[in-house]
């Protein structure tokens, strides 16, 4: 499963992005996806996933209340909204896909080649 990012950039801090997931080739039918970001001289952390067989989501605590995933009807694209983006925020976004495992733990097979988002004060 080829894995493809799109949406980053750079914004100002309190605006917003929509970051993008599809896969090469394929759908996400019978796929858990999550979203993950990484920081500079930070270890990857989980921001959010989704079931695409359950549609189950979970949030890091962190963008609870600001980020949500969701897919399209056809599970080819999977989205995450971010919106009141903080500096905090900044960092390289990866999507992940696994049949079996699901959360907020890097634990997925598939990985993107992530995105970069950069929010400014």
């Amino acid at each position: 499963l080829h894995l493809v990012e799109s949406g980053g950039g750079t914004v100002q801090s309190g605006g917003s992005l929509r970051l993008s997931c599809t896969a090469s080739g394929a759908a996400f039918h019978h796929y858990h996806i999550g979203w993950f970001r990484q920081a500079p001289g930070k270890e990857r952390e989980g921001v959010s996933f989704i079931s695409t067989i359950t549609d189950k989501t979970s949030y890091a605590d962190s963008v609870k209340g600001r980020f949500k995933i969701s897919t399209d009807s056809e599970k080819t694209t999977v989205y995450l909204q971010m919106n009141r983006l903080a500096p905090e925020d900044t960092g390289i976004y990866y999507c992940a896909a696994d049949e079996f495992n699901y959360g907020l733990r890097p634990s997925y097979d598939y990985w993107g080649q992530g995105t970069q988002v950069t929010v400014f004060a």
